[in-house]
């Protein structure tokens, strides 16, 4: 058998794969670039989320809170979301409400009348979170009108501060100033403080849960009790859970110990912490 030379290939003529290979390769090197520049946009956006938003969150908040000027309301500088307490010595100087101005009764006590969405009526202290953590209340729970930048939001057609029924209440977790960050470290017994401009109404923490999104029963008028009239004046925090999920809810629920008319000075509760 006589072996033929293999044709004679000429400089123009190229093999007929690599075309395909460079375009592969190209498609790959694109591919690459975009999902570089998706997770820098994901990554900022991340910090964005995480970090930034409870810087402008807590400007807002810290505003809205100076412009409440409430009697015996720590001195907020909005610029920087700061609080500082209203005595410079405090809590060791701050003037206590006397036990004789206390009532230990919801009969009497000044109950606001309806609000319009986004109006900031009341702050929330809780001592379990430090003598300087105070946050403002708004009207409604809308995420861009009054969560995200205004913090907690009050339920409607749920009870004002003091009014016998439940006092509703919502906030994130995470994000945007998170006023709830820390709502797994409440305990029964701890004091929730609410401030509007006419008292100051002190509950206890009752019990805390976890229940799925959909159980609305618990800012029933009676909590968890829907259709049963109220006989007492509650509070009712809840927020997702768990953290950076919406998976379910965190319930904390609270009953009126008693309230103090605005001017008599701090509640204890606040000044001397959980």
């Amino acid at each position: 058998m006589t072996l033929q030379s293999p044709p004679n290939v000429g400089p123009d003529v190229r093999p007929t794969v690599r075309p395909a290979r460079r375009a592969i390769d190209q498609a790959l090197a694109v591919a690459g670039e975009i999902l570089i520049t998706a997770g820098v946009i994901l990554g900022l956006f991340v910090v964005w989320q995480l970090f930034y938003t409870d810087v402008q969150s807590g400007r807002t908040q810290a505003a809205a809170l100076d412009e409440l000027a409430f009697p015996e309301m720590p001195r907020v500088e909005a610029s920087t979301g700061t609080v500082t307490t209203a005595q410079p010595d405090a809590p060791a100087v701050v003037a206590l409400i006397p036990e004789a101005v206390k009532v230990y009764s919801p009969s009497g006590a000044p109950v606001l009348g309806s609000q319009r969405e986004a109006t900031t009526f009341g702050a929330l202290h809780v001592p379990r979170w430090g003598y300087d953590y105070v946050k403002p209340v708004s009207q409604g729970i809308s995420r861009s009108r009054v969560l995200d930048p205004l913090g907690i939001g009050h339920y409607p057609d749920t009870a004002m501060p003091g009014e016998v029924g439940n006092f509703a209440i919502a906030g994130h977790r995470t994000t945007y100033g998170k006023p709830f960050t820390d709502i797994q470290t409440l305990q029964v017994g701890d004091a929730l403080v609410v401030q509007t401009d006419a008292a100051w109404y002190v509950y206890t923490v009752t019990s805390t849960k976890i229940v799925r999104p959909t159980d609305t029963a618990v800012i029933a008028p009676t909590p968890n009790q829907p259709g049963v009239t109220p006989t007492v004046a509650s509070i009712t925090l809840t927020t997702c859970h768990p953290r950076y999920s919406a998976a379910q809810r965190y319930i904390v629920h609270g009953e009126l110990e008693y309230w103090a008319p605005a001017g008599q000075g701090y509640p204890s509760e606040i000044v001397e912490g959980a």
